[in-house]
């Protein structure tokens, strides 16, 4: 049964409020402004992730890459990096609190798995490319370029919103719920 609790058997419980969780990340992107004089965004912690796996395999082709090496020789010492694990812990702690923690792929019922799962990579890559070829992602974009009121980021917040809506119509048939 969708969006029934049942909290006394252990079911899942129910979602935070939206709107407060609205204000706790307003909150949260504020003090980073205060604290560090920066903004939150997601892309760059991956993207020390993967400088510091490549200093693994050849740390003199890492320091010497235009893209990696302006990083030194520890990537991983920078703030956005350590959002990046909290907002995994974080979340993870959160599931588990509210017993929503179960491993499933999400799909509607006209999708295969395979289908599924396939769509979900592709769309990983894309975006992934994309924020590192924008040099940045959307949250870092949406959030902390919002909330400074640039226009750039008013204007991409204006296209991910349409893009959104348009593939939206490509793929709506893959659910049917």
């Amino acid at each position: 049964m969708k969006n029934e609790y049942n909290t006394l058997n252990g079911g899942p419980k129910p979602y935070s409020n939206p709107y407060l969780a609205g204000v706790l990340l307003g909150l949260v992107l504020l003090s980073s402004f205060v604290i560090l004089g920066a903004g939150l965004g997601a892309s760059g912690g991956i993207s020390r992730i993967g400088a510091s796996l490549s200093m693994c395999v050849s740390a003199p082709h890492t320091l010497n890459s235009e893209y990696f090496g302006k990083w030194g020789k520890n990537p991983l010492d920078y703030y956005l990096v350590f959002m990046l694990a909290g907002s995994f812990v974080g979340a993870l702690f959160s599931a588990l609190l509210a017993n929503r923690v179960r491993i499933q792929v999400e799909r509607g019922a006209k999708s295969s798995m395979g289908r599924r799962i396939a769509y979900a990579l592709a769309g990983g890559v894309i975006v992934g490319f994309a924020s590192r070829l924008a040099q940045g992602c959307t949250s870092g974009q949406g959030l902390s370029g919002g909330a400074l009121l640039l226009s750039g980021s008013l204007v991409f917040l204006i296209c991910l919103f349409i893009s959104g809506y348009a593939t939206a119509w490509f793929v709506r048939r893959q659910w049917n719920d």
